[in-house]
């Protein structure tokens, strides 16, 4: 769940969720009411058109402990955002439950069909063409997820696609030293280690990139920081790829200092 639904008849309206929740009628941004409001239209788009049950609506937004008079806010609500959505999308009760049609998720949407042609541009061999589409993904991006809103689904939502957002960023920054760009991208791989200590995949493009730049004690020096990172907070040591990545270093592998050898997007799964 959660690209949008393609070809849903959008009658002037976009909605975004790669940030705050936010739809804009010809171009011009709508308000949808109080938070818990928003946070319901977030749960039914996120849905793709198919249908939540009441409980299930109740659930996603309020968790195990509803207030009281909760049928009477959802039922509110579902009115709210009725008036707010306006002509064209259709938020209806069946059999199964509430169902949202005639509207998507835009931004998910664009950033599918982004991904989709990185992937294929990288197994084609364009490198460079996956790397600016896999930064026009990134630039969907106006924040966390669903950002600001509260509720026990969105929550989930928002750590799945924190994940879905680095493997993309991951993907993109080992294209841009393939490309030989490593010189200008290390910040940003040093202020990413340390966002995220514990994901190897970081701390093994850090320390590829300062290869590349003729740095290879302080790729040691990255190594051995992850290495103790791991080992105090998992009790673990670092992968495979990464002590490979090591190893090759302290040989001083010229294998190293080649630009193209590291093949674009290569952990982007479908789909990311």
């Amino acid at each position: 769940m959660g690209e949008g639904m393609p070809g849903a008849a959008s009658h002037g309206l976009r909605i975004e969720l790669l940030g705050s929740l936010r739809a804009l009628r010809d171009g011009v941004e709508i308000p949808l009411g109080p938070p818990k409001q928003r946070a319901v239209l977030a749960v039914l788009l996120l849905q793709e058109g198919g249908p939540i049950s009441y409980d299930g609506l109740v659930e996603a937004v309020w968790g195990g402990a509803p207030p009281v008079h909760v049928r009477n806010l959802v039922q509110k609500y579902v009115s709210g955002l009725r008036r707010a959505l306006g002509d064209g999308p259709q938020l209806s009760w069946t059999g199964d439950g509430y169902r949202l049609t005639g509207v998507r998720i835009d931004d998910l949407a664009e950033r599918r069909r982004l991904v989709e042609e990185a992937l294929a541009a990288r197994d084609t061999g364009e490198v460079r063409h996956a790397v600016e589409l896999a930064r026009q993904a990134e630039q969907l991006w106006r924040g966390d997820f669903a950002e600001g809103l509260r509720a026990p689904y969105l929550t989930a939502e928002r750590l799945r696609w924190a994940e879905k957002r680095l493997t993309v960023l991951e993907a993109r920054l080992e294209g841009e030293i393939a490309l030989g760009r490593s010189f200008e991208h290390v910040h940003e791989l040093v202020r990413l280690v340390a966002a995220h200590p514990l994901r190897e995949r970081l701390a093994e493009l850090l320390t590829f990139a300062l290869c590349r730049t003729g740095r290879p004690a302080d790729a040691l020096a990255v190594y051995e920081e992850a290495r103790q990172r791991l080992a105090e907070a998992l009790g673990a040591d670092p992968g495979p790829a990464l002590r490979s990545l090591h190893t090759r270093v302290l040989r001083q592998d010229p294998a190293l200092l080649e630009e193209g050898v590291m093949p674009v997007v290569s952990r982007l799964p479908a789909g990311a």
